[in-house]
C-alpha cells in the first residue's frame, strides 16, 4: 500500500519571539477569540454569535489592518488565520483595546481551514494580502493562490462573494490572475478599499509597488 505524498505547505512557521503583551493577550483572549484549524467543520453563527456575513483573511500579519477593517465594517464578521503567534496576541491585544467582538483568530494552515471546515457558499469574501511570494522559481509550487486553490475559494464564496489579493510581486500578480480568469465561476471587479498594511508600507518605500486584483463569484 503506498502512503498518500504530503501536501506541498504554501508558508513555514517562524520562531519569533513573543512579548508580554501579546502573550497576556493571548492567555486572555484565546479562549473566547480563538481557535486551531484541526479540521472540524465551523458553525460560523455559533463561532461568531450571530447571522452576519463572514469574510476569511488569509495571512494577516501584525493585524494592524485585520483591526482597522473590523472597525470600518461592524456588518461583517472576519475569520482571520495565520501561523504567527506574535501576529496573533497583537491582533487579539488590538481587538480588545477596539472594543471589536467581530473578528476571530484562527491557528493553522488556510488551505486545511478552507477543505475541512468551512462549507461552500459560507463567505462573503476572502482576503489575500500580500501571501508569501516564494520568488525563487524551484520554491513556485508553495505559492499558496494556484489553480487548485482558486477553484476551492470560488467554492466556498458566496454568490457575489469576492476574492481580493493583494501583492507586490509582478510574477505572483500574474500567476493569480491567469488562475482566476480560467475559472468560470469568477469575474474580475474593482478591488474594493483595504486598510495600508505593515508590510506594504515597507515595500512601497523599498521601491515596490503594489497590484489589487478582485474576483467576484457569480450566481451558482
Amino acid at each position: 500500500m503506498t502512503s498518500r505524498p504530503e501536501p506541498v505547505r504554501s508558508f513555514k512557521r517562524r520562531a519569533s519571539r513573543v512579548t508580554a503583551g501579546q502573550r497576556t493577550a493571548l492567555d486572555r483572549l484565546w479562549p473566547a477569540f480563538g481557535l486551531t484549524v484541526d479540521g472540524t467543520p465551523l458553525d460560523l453563527v455559533a463561532l461568531f454569535g450571530r447571522s452576519a456575513p463572514v469574510v476569511l483573511e488569509i495571512g494577516f500579519g501584525m493585524g494592524e489592518a485585520t483591526a482597522a477593517m473590523a472597525a470600518a465594517d461592524p456588518g461583517h464578521d472576519v475569520l482571520a488565520v495565520d501561523v504567527h503567534t506574535p501576529g496573533q496576541g497583537n491582533l487579539l491585544r488590538l481587538l480588545e483595546q477596539a472594543g471589536l467582538a467581530n473578528v476571530r483568530v484562527a491557528d493553522g494552515d488556510a488551505r486545511q481551514l478552507l477543505t475541512g471546515m468551512l462549507a461552500p457558499a459560507s463567505l462573503a469574501g476572502v482576503r489575500l494580502f500580500f501571501p508569501d511570494p516564494w520568488p525563487k522559481s524551484r520554491h513556485v509550487k508553495r505559492r499558496l493562490l494556484d489553480d487548485g486553490f482558486a477553484a476551492l475559494v470560488a467554492d466556498r464564496l458566496a454568490d457575489g462573494g469576492v476574492l481580493h489579493v493583494a501583492t507586490d510581486m509582478p510574477a505572483y500578480a500574474r500567476q493569480a490572475a491567469t488562475a482566476l480568469a480560467a475559472l468560470p465561476l469568477m469575474e474580475p471587479v474593482e478591488a474594493p478599499w483595504r486598510s495600508q498594511t505593515r508590510f506594504e508600507r515597507r515595500g512601497l518605500a523599498a521601491g515596490r509597488p503594489v497590484q489589487d486584483l478582485a474576483f467576484r463569484r457569480v450566481r451558482r
